[in-house]
Order: C-alpha cells, then sequence, then structure tokens
C-alpha cells in the first residue's frame, strides 16, 4: 500500500485511529526499513558497503514487513467504523455526474488485496535474499 495513501486517506483523516497502537507499528517498521534501505543506498554509491548494512537489507524485512502490514491492516480496520459512520470520502447517488463511490467499501478492498500482494512481495524478497546473500557468502569464501 502507499504510504502516502495510509498517511493522508487514513490516519490523518480519521482522527479517531491516531492514537491507535497500530500506527506505532507501521511507522516503527517504515522508520527501521527506511533506515537501513537508504544506509544500504548510500554505501553503494561510496563503493563501500558494510557486510552488516548488506546483511540487514536483506534479512531484517523478514520481521519488518509482516510488522508494517500488520500495522497498516489494523490501522484500516480500526478506520473503518468511523468510515461509515461519517460517509468520509463517500459520494452518493444522485448527484450531477452520476457517480457513486463508498471509501468504506474501497478501504475492504484495500485490505482484502493485501491478500495475493504480500506474500509476491515477501517471496521475493527471500529470493533476492537467497541469492544476495549467498554471492557474498560464496565471494568470502575466496577471498
Amino acid at each position: 500500500m502507499s504510504r502516502v495513501f495510509l498517511i493522508w486517506a487514513v490516519t490523518h483523516s480519521v482522527k479517531e485511529v491516531q492514537s491507535e497502537d497500530s500506527v506505532i507499528l507501521f511507522v516503527t517498521a517504515w522508520t527501521i526499513t527506511e533506515i537501513i534501505r537508504y544506509s544500504f543506498y548510500t554505501f553503494s554509491l561510496l563503493n563501500h558497503l558494510p557486510y552488516l548494512i548488506k546483511w540487514a537489507r536483506y534479512t531484517l524485512f523478514i520481521v519488518l514487513y509482516p510488522m508494517g502490514v500488520s500495522g497498516e491492516l489494523l490501522t484500516i480496520y480500526a478506520a473503518l467504523p468511523f468510515v461509515r459512520q461519517t460517509g468520509l470520502y463517500s459520494i452518493s447517488l444522485p448527484n450531477k455526474y452520476n457517480f457513486s463511490f463508498d471509501y468504506y467499501a474501497f478501504l475492504i478492498l484495500i485490505m482484502i488485496s493485501y491478500i495475493p500482494i504480500f506474500p509476491q512481495l515477501y517471496f521475493h524478497m527471500m529470493h533476492q535474499r537467497r541469492k544476495i546473500l549467498s554471492h557474498t557468502e560464496e565471494h568470502k569464501k575466496f577471498e
């Protein structure tokens, strides 16, 4: 899910969820992930990538990715009653555009979309981890 969407369209828009523990969960996961990611990019650009940074980049996602996704889903779930009650961002018929949009249903569809997307991205990272870290281990043996 887009971080901009989760921050603005859910957390910022539904004030009641801002004090949920799930927000701390996804923000913590995102923060640690970004520190690792940009450290990895910086050291790679300098052609001086410490193994610990590479290892962290391809290992800590095992915990951080499910942690972030759990926080995201729990936050959206916590927002659902308020979205339904207030009709936030929903457009009902009739209107001059002859168009309707149910933000509550949209959020449910977003949550359901995690079912096929999360495993695909997670296992892609597992594949990358095996490829990158096993290559590093083989390379270290010959040094």
